[in-house]
């Protein structure tokens, strides 16, 4: 599904598989280029964040206030936006890239073969079904199979290519002893070691990362944290544990990164900025502005006015214009008119007379008169 991210991040984790021949410190110095990459979307993110985390008392003013009348809240959410610039939608994309490329790593992580060897997919298959791999082993099959591979090439002789073959016995899967191909099994083990160490970074980078948006979490978001440590408990015992060193060292960088951003906009200094605005808004709109009215002598005189008389000034002479456009045009009310209509409705339509027959014929000539005169003109 997200092929079109894992290809081109393959070639990246090939590059640098093929400079230090070891798959753990491969996956440690992938992790810091796309960390690096991405730092941009993450400067973009917390920039969004902090100005979120700014605005929320308002927004929490605007939810509590208007709780009962949903339309009027959300008029309000709307000005909220136009007056101050304030879009909830900002930080959206980057969140949104950061997830697909995240998608994409995790299945460069699951699918060696496929994205670091390049071995086709046709190939794979064929030996799954020599290894008696299940296709329900999923994102764990391409793991085992080089595992099994490198156990007992053999079996696989026929099958593949030798070039092939070879490839797959001398991926070196070894880090510090730890064989990342291994699913960890609970218990006093060295692979065990690598994903509670994926938790408890994780746990530490979700607090970290909170603290660093300045916002605060309501309702059931506030357990999110350690609903998703208990998910990716489950998830470094049935994956190989290749995922949970990625995960582990993703997790130490996103702390440094948040702590860097978070120099850069502190959500703190952002409210602080947001109060001055607003209050030099706020005077702005109280500043006198001269303007020229007429008075109902029809003289003409200077004015001093805020912004809120100026509007009312402007929609008082919209109103009159509007009075005087629509003057002849009928005023009485809808049912005082229906009667009236109906009445005239039944009335025997009048046949025009000999008179009137001329006048209507005097009258469309003069129109063609007119016309032919004006296109005189314009020749």
């Amino acid at each position: 599904m997200f092929s079109f991210i894992a290809i081109p991040l393959g070639y990246v984790m090939e590059f640098i598989y093929n400079f230090c021949q070891n798959y753990g410190l491969a996956l440690i110095l992938f992790t810091i280029v796309l960390k690096v990459a991405m730092f941009p979307l993450a400067v973009k993110q917390q920039k969004s964040m902090a100005k979120m985390s700014a605005y929320q008392p308002m927004m929490q003013e605007i939810q509590k206030k208007y709780a009962k009348d949903k339309m009027k809240q959300q008029e309000e959410m709307m000005r909220l936006q136009q007056d101050y610039g304030f879009s909830p939608t900002a930080g959206c994309l980057p969140m949104a890239l950061n997830f697909l490329i995240m998608f994409g790593i995790i299945d460069v992580v699951y699918k060696p073969l496929t994205y670091i060897l390049h071995v086709s997919d046709q190939v794979v298959n064929a030996m799954m079904q020599a290894a008696n791999i299940a296709a329900s082993e999923g994102f764990r099959a391409q793991s085992l199979l080089i595992s099994m591979v490198q156990e007992n090439p053999g079996t696989f002789a026929n099958v593949v290519s030798p070039d092939v073959l070879e490839g797959i016995q001398n991926f070196n899967f070894m880090f510090f002893g730890i064989d990342l191909s291994k699913i960890p099994t609970v218990g006093f083990n060295m692979l065990v070691i690598i994903p509670v160490l994926s938790v408890a970074t994780m746990i530490l980078s979700q607090i970290i990362m909170t603290k660093a948006s300045g916002q605060e979490m309501q309702g059931s978001m506030k357990y999110m944290p350690w609903l998703m440590s208990l998910m990716f408990v489950y998830f470094g015992f049935t994956v190989p544990v290749a995922f949970s060193l990625y995960y582990t060292v993703s997790n130490v960088l996103m702390i440094v990164q948040s702590l860097i951003t978070k120099k850069m906009y502190d959500p703190q200094k952002m409210k602080e900025q947001l109060k001055q605005e607003i209050e030099a808004k706020r005077a702005e709109k109280k500043v006198k502005k001269t303007v020229t009215v007429k008075t109902e002598e029809g003289k003409e005189e200077k004015k001093q006015v805020s912004d809120a008389q100026l509007a009312s000034i402007r929609l008082q002479l919209a109103r009159e214009q509007d009075a005087l456009r629509y003057a002849d045009e009928r005023t009485e009310r809808l049912e005082n008119a229906q009667p009236a209509a109906e009445e005239k409705a039944a009335e025997p339509a009048p046949v025009n007379t000999e008179a009137e027959i001329a006048d209507e014929t005097s009258f469309a000539d003069q129109e063609m008169a007119k016309e032919a005169e004006q296109v005189e003109k314009e020749q």
